[in-house]
């Protein structure tokens, strides 16, 4: 699975809830930031550019002049000497991990962004300002799903879907029935069969096919891809 593949997948997810949740609706700005949760765990690139607009208008980015920055006026030559995009994050000497590295914030000249919830969007909008809440992933893809099929993209339902349990569901199910039981599952496969995700030629191949599900041998994988 290419990186591309998951860049192109959030991408179309944020356009897809964007198109087909009211506005004002801030389970929207949720569901964003985890699709970006979803994204940074894999080697994918800074993508968020591509829909900025929408990010901006469901209140997930924060975004103003590079002078508004509370630290401006301590490091206006370092800021004013920003010629291009810049995470702003910085290490300690005895940091090696860079886990939520635009805690804060990146700078794409003149404008400075700040993502709701870290560190920097909270110096800005107040210690009180709600940030996003947690969302379980499966139900993040349910309403991708659902969204979707709304939408009539059946290509991006089988996207997801084809993904298989050990993405989406996450945790060690150890029977059908368990995986079967397990909240947003039947409801994602009930999308899949209505709008036939699952009939889908995909771009990737990502779907295994018949012979392969019979040399894996895995009840779990076999259940969750043959629908009919």
């Amino acid at each position: 699975m290419s990186m591309h593949y998951i860049e192109d997948l959030v991408h179309c997810s944020i356009e897809v809830l964007d198109r087909r949740f009211p506005d004002g609706d801030d389970r929207v700005r949720d569901l964003i930031t985890a699709l970006y949760e979803f994204q940074n765990d894999f080697d994918c690139s800074h993508t968020q550019h591509r829909v900025m607009d929408i990010l901006i208008r469901r209140g997930h980015t924060l975004r103003v002049p590079v002078a508004e920055h509370p630290d401006y006026a301590e490091r206006r030559e370092f800021f004013d000497g920003i010629t291009g995009f810049t995470e702003l994050r910085e290490f300690d000497e005895d940091e090696e991990e860079f886990a939520g590295a635009l805690e804060d914030g990146y700078v794409d000249p003149p404008w400075l962004h700040a993502e709701a919830g870290t560190a920097l969007w909270r110096r800005m909008a107040g210690p009180d300002a709600p940030g996003p809440r947690p969302v379980r992933f499966l139900d993040v893809v349910v309403a991708v799903a659902g969204a979707a099929e709304r939408d009539g993209d059946v290509e991006l339902i089988a996207d997801w879907w084809a993904l298989g349990h050990h993405v989406l569901v996450g945790g060690h199910p150890f029977s059908v029935e368990e995986l079967s039981e397990t909240p947003g599952v039947e409801e994602l496969r009930a999308i899949v069969r209505r709008t036939g995700a699952h009939h889908v030629e995909l771009r990737d191949g990502n779907r295994p096919d018949d012979d392969e599900l019979a040399r894996l041998d895995d009840e779990l994988t076999t259940w969750w891809y043959q629908l009919d």
